[in-house]
């Protein structure tokens, strides 16, 4: 199953993952029947979650119902927990949609759906295309931005980041997640590496222009937000923890003076 995932990961197009893995996921995690597991997004209960990676192959990663990953998971228990973002109530933009927390905001938005926005540079799911360095929005347009991982991805990080400050509305805030080496005190770029294979060695996946060190959260309040790292991990038992297999990754919360 291992060999299996990281082959589907690095062989097929992700806009052609993300229509099928809607059904062929559910059907993969039938081999995993049972309890042990529990995705705190959806309720799905199973002896063990599938696993994930493109190069490391996670095990106890991905949920076979609502497709939630570690950082997915712990991603929703803070917002459920710790925000007012269940009430609907303010304008969301949701960039690079991950199919777990689309479904659980528009439920929330279901009432207001104008408020829930999706957008993403070629995904078939979402309501906008465009690119994040470049955002077609006005100024101050929205009150919740929720964009991850696709800082390491584009060529220009700071100018994206730029760019989520502009049409974010004063007293907003969000959540802007990349993966982060904690051993690393500086981030790591080189707009020479191009090469996919050599990319994934050195970046971790072919398509990652940099692998962000300590510095992340400083480079996020360059663009004028204010910057909360949240060990919310830390608020689990590592019983619980393993209950609903959460990453230890720290959740970036950017606000909006």
């Amino acid at each position: 199953m291992r060999r299996l995932i990281r082959w589907i990961l690095n062989s097929i197009p992700r806009p052609i993952l993300q229509r099928m893995a809607s059904w062929a996921v559910p059907v993969m995690g039938l081999i995993y029947v049972g309890r042990g597991r529990e995705c705190p997004v959806c309720g799905c209960r199973r002896r063990k979650f599938l696993p994930y990676g493109y190069v490391t192959v996670r095990d106890n990663a991905l949920c076979p119902r609502c497709l939630s990953l570690e950082r997915h998971r712990l991603l929703w228990l803070w917002l459920e927990r710790e925000t007012g973002i269940a009430k609907g109530d303010r304008k969301l933009l949701h960039i690079a949609p991950e199919v777990s927390l689309m479904r659980k905001f528009r439920e929330i938005y279901a009432a207001h759906p104008e408020n829930y926005v999706t957008a993403d540079l070629e995904s078939p799911l979402a309501d906008m295309h465009f690119d994040v360095q470049q955002i077609p929005m006005e100024d101050e347009s929205v009150d919740i931005i929720i964009c991850n991982h696709i800082m390491e991805h584009v060529a220009d990080d700071r100018r994206a980041m730029r760019e989520l400050q502009r049409i974010m509305r004063r007293g907003g805030w969000g959540i802007i997640l990349s993966p982060v080496d904690e051993s690393r005190a500086a981030t790591f770029e080189d707009d020479s590496i191009t090469d996919p294979a050599e990319r994934t060695r050195i970046f971790g996946q072919y398509d990652h222009r940099r692998i962000y060190g300590r510095d992340y959260a400083d480079r996020l309040r360059g663009a004028g937000f204010e910057v909360e790292a949240v060990d919310y991990a830390s608020a689990f038992t590592p019983e619980q923890r393993k209950q609903y297999a959460l990453c230890d990754d720290r959740i970036y919360v950017v606000r909006k003076p």
